[in-house]
């Protein structure tokens, strides 16, 4: 399995913190719950999740729009979600309610340092044998990067 490293500079961290806090702060205002038995503040989620969008729209030279109400949406382009994972054992989350059609990545890492692991279909990841509960949270689709397409194999 071929990983791709990123590193984002401090001007990206900036723009990705700014909308991980704005999402934050977004939820918090429209009196959103945490979802999927999410317990925490969701702050470091947040900027987390935006700084790994980023990492994968800079591997591929993609603009990143850092939208702040796409909850469902894609997060790159038309139909590329990216799952950030603290780390680099973790495993990419994939939902029931999560679109068929679009891809998912996972990237693993904290900022402003990631690791790409790899690419799968929204319908190739709800397989039965992947689907289970961890952490006393509902189940969901956790599949391991040995399992994932590579990034090179991508195209946005």
């Amino acid at each position: 399995m071929v990983r791709v490293e990123v590193s984002l500079d401090p001007g990206e961290m900036a723009i990705a913190a700014c909308v991980g806090a704005g999402r934050q702060r977004q939820a918090l205002a429209k009196g959103y719950e945490n979802k999927h038995g999410f317990r925490g503040l969701g702050w470091s989620e947040h900027i987390e999740g935006a700084a790994g969008e980023m990492a994968v729209a800079k591997h591929f030279g993609m603009y990143w729009g850092g939208a702040y109400n796409s909850w469902k949406g894609a997060d790159l382009g038309k139909n590329i979600q990216v799952r950030t994972r603290s780390e680099p054992w973790h495993e990419l989350i994939v939902r029931d309610d999560d679109s068929d059609d679009d891809v998912f990545v996972l990237v693993t890492g904290r900022a402003p340092n990631f690791v790409l692991h790899g690419w799968i279909l929204g319908r190739d990841a709800k397989a039965p044998s992947w689907h289970q509960s961890h952490g006393n949270r509902p189940p969901a689709y956790f599949i391991s990067p040995d399992y994932l397409k590579p990034m090179d194999s991508l195209k946005p």
